[in-house]
């Protein structure tokens, strides 16, 4: 029977008030349930400040930790970011053909290694995902585990979503989208920017699969009264587009890839009542490849002994000060074929064919909506380069 938007959001409303109890003394070293979504971006999730998509079982695991506003990915493509999320290495480490190999590092070798019991369930649909990670929950005995579920329902066509959550977007109109020319280099899911509107429904309706059935481990969790012992880590592999710039996808949604942040910026939320302060929100910028350090940190477990870039953000999760000595980096890389990415808090720089160009430079603080290329603008010939160093730093200190 079709659900009601009023019946979707009160039957989302348990979570909150579980949250409420104040937990016990959280114990030094938590299981781990990592939620990874594919093609989620940030800009689509109610807690990041969208007001047309219902996600509130995310907007809640959102008030009962902290949420980072700018986490980026290394790799705009849900399978190339993924090996980088659980592995730390960047995508000049991994190589072009993008597979990992026996001498890769996993998270879930690491976490392994380090006497916790790891499941990882099959990249599928959010039903069969969700149904197999409850089974794992249910046996959940309070020793150390890591769980990684990964949801797909977001990657286009659109099947299989049930009819209550379309029903919920059956006369949403999304009069807060702009409407753009369909991009000259659009490369992947052309078809469906032919009709936006219909597009953007069935999207918005796999969100709140993706979000309802998050929820269910969530409160698995709080049934098993096991949440002073689990850390949720909800993230994602890339971003998506949705018809913003013209493009239906993430970076691979043009030729060139993009690195609009649409495709580049996408959610992170710790919660762990105890030990990850409540309402928390982060402005520093990390990285995909910050997850295999940060995981390391809080599980006191050494992270692998390779050349990896990313830093542990725990101080940063957990609401700790930064001393001086500690101080956060300004710029986080990305890298997607031949194109590179740079970017720090008010710019980005985005160079192809090593600089060559088709080139790309954006600044905030007068372009947020990223229309504006000023990578010929001569009064920015010193960002430009700067942000150009900074790339060329990252390629050649993190390359092998």
């Amino acid at each position: 029977m079709p659900v009601s938007r009023r019946e979707f959001l009160m039957g989302s409303l348990a979570l909150p008030a579980l949250a409420a109890k104040k937990p016990k003394v959280a114990p030094e070293k938590p299981s781990v349930l990592l939620i990874v979504v594919d093609d989620l971006p940030s800009w689509l999730i109610g807690c990041y400040g969208n007001k047309e998509i219902l996600t509130p079982n995310i907007d809640q695991l959102a008030r009962t930790g902290t949420r980072f506003l700018n986490h980026f990915v290394a790799v705009p493509e849900a399978e190339a970011n993924f090996r980088t999320l659980v592995t730390g290495r960047t995508p000049m480490q991994i190589g072009p053909s993008g597979t990992l190999t026996p001498d890769d590092i996993t998270l879930e070798k690491m976490l392994g290694g380090g006497g916790y019991a790891c499941h990882a369930t099959a990249r599928q649909p959010a039903a069969d995902v969700t149904a197999e990670a409850l089974k794992l929950l249910d046996q959940f005995d309070g020793k150390q585990t890591f769980w990684l579920v990964r949801y797909t329902g977001l990657r286009p066509p659109y099947e299989g979503i049930p009819a209550k959550f379309l029903d919920l977007y059956a006369n949403r109109r999304f009069e807060n989208y702009t409407v753009e020319p369909v991009a000259p280099n659009a490369a992947g899911d052309k078809e469906l920017l032919a009709n936006r509107l219909l597009s953007r429904r069935q999207a918005a309706a796999a969100i709140s699969a993706v979000d309802d059935a998050a929820g269910s481990l969530i409160h698995k969790i709080y049934q098993k009264q096991a949440v002073d012992h689990v850390l949720v880590i909800l993230t994602a592999t890339c971003g998506s587009l949705f018809g913003a710039h013209g493009l239906w996808g993430a970076g691979d949604a043009s030729d060139p890839p993009n690195m609009f942040e649409e495709s580049v910026r996408v959610p992170l939320i710790w919660s762990w009542p105890g030990r990850v302060p409540a309402e928390g929100v982060q402005v520093e910028l990390v990285s995909t490849y910050d997850l295999v350090p940060s995981v390391a940190d809080i599980a006191e477990i050494d992270p692998p002994k390779r050349n990896l870039c990313g830093r542990s953000y725990v101080p940063l999760a957990t609401g700790k000060l930064l001393t001086r000595k500690q101080s956060w980096r300004q710029t986080v890389c990305a890298r997607e074929r031949d194109t590179e990415m740079a970017r720090v808090e008010r710019y980005k720089l985005i160079l192809r064919n090593q600089g060559k160009g088709p080139n790309e430079l954006y600044d905030y603080a007068t372009d947020p909506g990223e229309h504006t290329n000023l990578a010929d603008n001569d009064q920015y010939v010193s960002v430009r380069g700067a942000l150009a160093d900074e790339i060329q730093k990252w390629k050649l200190n993190y390359s092998g």
